[in-house]
């Protein structure tokens, strides 16, 4: 008896061993689902010049990425930004950019790169030069600057920086020796340095200013835009030949389609914008046409 129970057990316990190696077994090979994207996804680099500091292109930018992630099948976006228009330039000229939206100075010097113009912004009556001068500073005349700073974005920012310069040039300025030229990174930068009092006058271009002065009442308070510039031509779009002409179109579409519906005007309104337009190389001749008025009177272009 003793026998047949020390059996039994000894049965009971390789039935227990056997159905806890089928679990561990069951177990070690359950599948494991990745999280990684489908490897036929191409994601396109969309390069933004700096309109705004990074942060604020993010929050502008970010959702036209978006927009076109999601309407394009078996591509991505991805927003680049740089810290300043050096930065900017050199990603852009190395061809680091699938995608870019430059400024019009900026969109000539990608075609010699290579890159080809396919849109550009519209809206071509904003892209004008600003000057705001504090409206306590006593400033009434383009030779009330003479002998002070004013702050610029970038000496390669067109609205906001040649534009400015040229027309301070052609009314009794010399821009070179009669008033301290500040760059200092951003539009925002440059509106905030007079409002500070660093410097005695700023330019910039008016979709940064209109921004900045809705978000902070008392910049529009204090400030006031004095001067501003004939208008020019827009900021371009501009991609590289590798791109498929297929991707290209379906961007372009896209984009000037914004306008047609509530999704697409709230992606614009970020922008202070109302729409794209289809545009091409030829677009842009006539910004060759101000760099050499430019170039003449009143300062080399690095």
């Amino acid at each position: 008896m003793k026998f047949k129970n020390y059996y039994i057990i000894i049965i009971f316990l390789a039935v227990f061993m056997f159905s806890g190696c089928g679990k561990q077994q069951e177990k070690k090979y359950s599948p494991e689902f990745s999280t990684i994207p489908p490897i036929s996804e191409v994601e396109y680099v969309f390069g933004v010049h700096p309109l705004h500091n990074p942060q604020r292109l993010f929050n502008v930018f970010g959702p036209m990425m978006e927009y076109l992630s999601k309407k394009i099948d078996g591509v991505s976006f991805k927003l680049e930004a740089s810290r300043n228009y050096a930065s900017f330039d050199k990603k852009l000229y190395s061809r680091k950019f699938h995608f870019a939206l430059p400024n019009p100075f900026q969109t000539i010097n990608a075609i010699d790169k290579g890159y080809r113009v396919f849109g550009k912004m519209g809206d071509d009556q904003n892209f004008r030069g600003i000057i705001l001068v504090r409206k306590d500073s006593g400033i009434k005349k383009v030779s009330d600057l003479k002998g002070k700073a004013i702050s610029y974005p970038a000496p390669t920012a067109l609205a906001a920086t040649m534009m400015p310069q040229y027309y301070l040039q052609t009314h009794g300025l010399n821009v070179i020796t009669d008033i301290d030229n500040k760059y200092v990174g951003s539009q925002e930068s440059s509106i905030m340095n007079v409002f500070f009092r660093k410097t005695q006058a700023a330019a910039t271009w008016p979709p940064p200013w209109k921004a900045l002065s809705a978000e902070r009442p008392e910049l529009a308070e204090q400030l006031t835009v004095i001067w501003q510039t004939e208008p020019l031509i827009n900021n371009g779009l501009v991609v590289l030949p590798e791109v498929p002409e297929k991707v290209v179109q379906q961007v372009i579409n896209l984009l000037t389609g914004l306008r047609g519906h509530e999704e697409g005007r709230n992606i614009l309104k970020r922008m202070e914008l109302s729409c794209y337009e289809v545009a091409n190389n030829n677009t842009y001749s006539l910004i060759r046409d101000f760099l050499k008025k430019f170039t003449s009177k009143v300062r080399k272009i690095q």
